[in-house]
């Protein structure tokens, strides 16, 4: 007979099994679909005033994401009308130009979340993981029961796909109906579509004006992307207009195609590199380094796994954890290269200024795009705008904040981002604008654009809406700022300075005269010269600077004029900015001058007597109409010159050191990567031929020179014309193939 303590604990543990397995037997695999309809807030539908917001803001992303891969000019319609007798009820229509989808494969992107084609690439895009379009889908039927209407159609189709399209939450698939195909598929102006898609999507919304509305929402958008048409119009139960926003595009130039890229060492974590190494189909380790990674040239390579204690012969699935663990400390203990950075596709400055100034009325815009950089592997880029005197801004509060992520507005949680951080690290006070406290965002009538673009934005939330905290961003973010608060800053010196003397200058030459013509009728005397006696009193040398655009030569012209409204002779060299990039360059520049540094021309002007003035004249070349309308002017020399500002050496030293870093590391980099290619020099020649060299393209010199093939290459830098290429040669291919790069981080 058991013991009583010893028979419980059998009913004990005899129960408890039985629970356990009643549990268990409770337990279902919840699909993807149904995590996000049951938390809908994650992809930002956690109000009937954001949720209308987010539907806009997918379409827009995928409209501009797929035009753009598409070397297409986008044009994109968005409608949103009420829907009649129904609370809260708006239907969303959304247009575009881009290439259409496919027939097979329209059900997966409506209908099936998580299915793209980003998720697991490496490079700027605004969406990535594959929810957006369909979490409209989602949001639409879990708010009105209702389907999304798709109407499709392709270059080569002679009709339109349309189609309604639900979503199977348990399946994570479409559910289709009313499939056919049709004619009259029309843009805004009812002409026949080439190519393009239309979404019909009803949901539970609440339309609004304002700060945090989709009007807001568009023409943020607008301004960094100004090679897009984005038509909207918004109509009540009565089909009324309520509200409406166009905004043609101002440039035909399509952003920057982007490639992407091999992950790089410094953003792998263990978990990421055992499953590369588990899936790798390379039959060696040095394969698997040398193909699977950005960054690790063949030294590199060796250095690792000599490091790590790793044969190069053995197969990456063969690796223990141990072993996996000793390769990523590696990582971060070797020398390894930057990613390259044609993976990101930057706004560029005077497209950013050319967006603003369309949306935007103000007297005063500064631009800047800073040169990449890396943080955690990651390739980013930080870009800035400033707008001063913007007449919808209250002079009396706070400024107005633009936050951009990949091209994308950022509307909500805007304490807590990053790029507003960056803002309120300034002190604008020293810029002239008015800050209380010293911290904190600055007061006036002013707008502050931040955009990063980047292959991996790290956000603090799923909703995507604030970017979180990144010391080696944040400093970028600082010294862009910085540098268009400068701009401020000669601004409002010049303007202020200009105002004065322009002042003083109309009351010398109407009171002077008139006295004059005064006292010699009343002396019976002919009028005496007053220029001597002007100038004496002016005592000042003026500059006055205007770019204008020639339509017939289509060039910009600038002319800069240095009058010398002083007593003595004056001298002085002058420094004027200038778009400088590829494809621009300065003609009919009869001074001649020198370049000084990226975007700064210099001109010595020996002798500008007294009364007279010294002129600079020249022309750019490559530059499209409205590209530029305004330029920078800098002196040095003695005193002052009212109109530009005295050119600060140590800030010029400072861009001159770092232009020579910038050009020893390309060089070095350069070395490195001529070095390994020349690892795939199978017969030891020292050369490589067309076999060897598209071998070598599959390491880190097929990130170097852009796509070609390997004859191209041969044929473009074969200086000794024997059929081959040498490392002397395999290096200046890669120089020539590249702008310098500015990395500024000590680890590269």
């Amino acid at each position: 007979m058991s013991s009583p303590s010893t028979s419980g604990r059998r009913r004990t543990t005899a129960g408890g099994g039985q629970m356990a397995r009643r549990a268990t037997s409770t337990m279902k695999q919840a699909s993807i679909s149904e995590f996000f309809e049951k938390n809908k807030h994650f992809l930002g539908y956690d109000s009937v005033q954001r949720s209308i917001i987010t539907a806009v803001k997918e379409a827009i992303d995928n409209s501009l994401d797929a035009c753009e891969e598409h070397r297409i000019l986008p044009t994109i319609s968005i409608e949103l009308r009420r829907i009649p007798n129904k609370t809260d009820r708006i239907l969303m229509i959304a247009q575009d130009n881009g290439p259409g989808i496919p027939a097979k494969s329209i059900e997966k992107v409506f209908g099936s979340l998580l299915f793209g084609s980003r998720f697991h690439t490496i490079r700027q895009t605004r969406g990535q993981q594959g929810i957006g379009i369909t979490g409209v889908v989602m949001y639409s039927q879990l708010t009105t029961g209702k389907t999304t209407h798709v109407v499709s159609k392709i270059a080569k189709d002679a009709t339109a796909l349309k189609m309604d399209i639900g979503l199977d939450t348990k399946k994570n698939a479409a559910i289709v109906s009313n499939r056919e195909r049709i004619h009259g598929f029309v843009d805004h102006n009812g002409l026949p579509v080439e190519h393009g898609l239309r979404i019909e999507a009803p949901m539970k919304a609440k339309f609004q004006r304002g700060k945090k509305s989709v009007g807001q929402y568009l023409r943020m958008t607008a301004i960094v992307n100004p090679h897009a048409t984005i038509r909207f119009h918004a109509y009540n139960e009565e089909n009324e207009l309520i509200d409406s926003f166009v905004s043609e595009r101002v440039t035909d130039r399509l952003p920057r195609p982007v490639r992407e890229i091999k992950p790089h060492p410094h953003g792998i974590e263990i978990g990421s590199l055992n499953r590369l190494l588990r899936d790798s189909s390379e039959r060696n380790m040095r394969g698997f380094l040398r193909h699977t990674f950005s960054g690790i040239p063949m030294r590199a390579m060796k250095e690792i796994l000599e490091r790590s204690d790793v044969d190069q012969k053995i197969a990456p699935g063969k690796v223990t954890p141990e072993a996996s663990q000793q390769i990523l400390t590696s990582f971060n203990e070797v020398r390894l290269m930057p990613p390259p950075t044609d993976c990101l596709s930057p706004i560029e400055d005077l497209l950013i200024k050319k967006g603003l100034e369309k949306g935007v009325d103000s007297a005063f815009v500064s631009t800047l795009t800073r040169a990449p950089g890396v943080a955690n592997g990651n390739p980013f880029q930080v870009e800035v705008g400033l707008i001063y005197g913007n007449s919808d801004v209250s002079a009396d509060g706070p400024i107005e904040v633009l936050r951009f992520a990949n091209r994308v507005p950022l509307m909500y949680q805007q304490g807590g981002c990053l790029l507003t951080k960056g803002i309120e690290s300034v002190s604008w006070k020293g810029y002239g604008l008015d800050q209380p406290g010293g911290k904190g965002l600055p007061k006036g009538a002013a707008t502050i654009l931040v955009h990063l673009a980047s292959t991996n934005v790290q956000f603090t939330s799923e909703a995507k809406e604030a970017v979180a905290e990144n010391e080696v961003v944040m400093t970028e973010i600082r010294k862009a700022l910085q540098e268009i608060g400068r701009h401020l800053k000669n601004h409002k010196k010049k303007s202020a300075q200009k105002a004065k003397t322009r002042e003083k200058f109309e009351l010398v030459n109407e009171i002077l005269p008139a006295i004059a013509t005064k006292a010699s009728s009343l002396l019976g005397r002919t009028e005496p010269d007053l220029s001597p006696i002007i100038t004496k009193i002016m005592n000042a040398v003026f500059c006055e600077d205007n770019v204008v655009w020639d339509k017939e030569a289509k060039l910009h012209r600038c002319e800069i004029k240095i009058h010398n409204y002083s007593a003595r002779p004056r001298a002085y060299s002058i420094l004027a900015q200038y778009p400088e990039k590829d494809g621009v360059e300065i003609i009919e520049n009869e001074l001649g001058g020198k370049r000084e540094v990226k975007g700064i021309w210099c001109w010595k002007l020996e002798t500008i007597p007294p009364n007279e003035e010294g002129v600079i004249r020249f022309a750019l070349k490559g530059l499209a109409h409205n590209d530029w309308n305004s330029t920078e002017v800098f002196f040095r020399g003695a005193g002052d010159i009212i109109g530009a500002s005295k050119i600060d050496e140590e800030i010029l030293i400072e861009i001159q050191k770092e232009e020579e870093r910038a050009l020893e590391v390309a060089k070095e980099q350069a070395s490195m990567i001529a070095e390994d290619a020349m690892e795939s020099d199978q017969d030891n020649s020292g050369d490589l031929n067309e076999l060897e060299l598209a071998d070598a393209m599959k390491g880190v010199l097929g990130n170097s020179i852009p796509q070609k093939l390997p004859e191209e290459i041969i044929d473009i830098h074969d200086l000794d014309n024997s059929g081959t290429l040498d490392q002397s040669e395999v290096e200046k291919a890669i120089l020539q193939s590249n702008e310098p790069k500015e990395w500024r981080f000590d680890e590269y």
